[in-house]
């Protein structure tokens, strides 16, 4: 197996241009061309909790398949360094369960298929091991300066 990187928020910072509030990945545990696992913690403070839900506060379900794009993304940068991996598909995605204010997310990526610069990717997001969404992501890698 190649090796397996873990990356923490300055080092998730240099790799992707996302910020605050869009950035949803807070640390990588596992990342390589194949594989990557990585945390979201899920606080109060989150800007979408003032519109999605007053009084009941629910993650948004496309900001949780955002988590697992990003989370395929720094996988596919692993065979495409210079690139970023952007959003193409999103197929069978399914939402399990509602993520709320302190829940950890758990991101999972699998490379399913990487054709070139396409990759289909299937994810996965859990919280306390049990499964809130799942989806097959594909990305294609792309120079940010183009």
């Amino acid at each position: 197996m190649a090796h397996i990187a873990r990356l923490d928020i300055e080092a998730i910072q240099k790799r992707l241009p996302h910020r605050y509030p869009f950035l949803l990945i807070d640390r990588v545990l596992e990342l390589n061309a194949q594989h990557a696992v990585a945390l979201k913690n899920v606080t109060a403070n989150e800007e979408f909790f003032v519109g999605h839900f007053p009084g009941k506060p629910i993650m948004p379900a496309v900001l949780i398949i955002e988590g697992m794009a990003q989370t395929a993304g720094l996988m596919h940068q692993e065979s495409y360094p210079s690139s970023l991996g952007y959003l193409v598909g999103v197929d069978e995605a399914r939402i399990r369960r509602q993520v709320v204010p302190g829940d950890q997310l758990r991101f999972e990526v699998e490379l399913v298929r990487q054709k070139q610069k396409l990759c289909k990717a299937k994810a996965k997001a859990t919280v306390g091991g049990e499964l809130v969404a799942e989806a097959l992501i594909s990305l294609v890698a792309e120079d940010p300066a183009s």
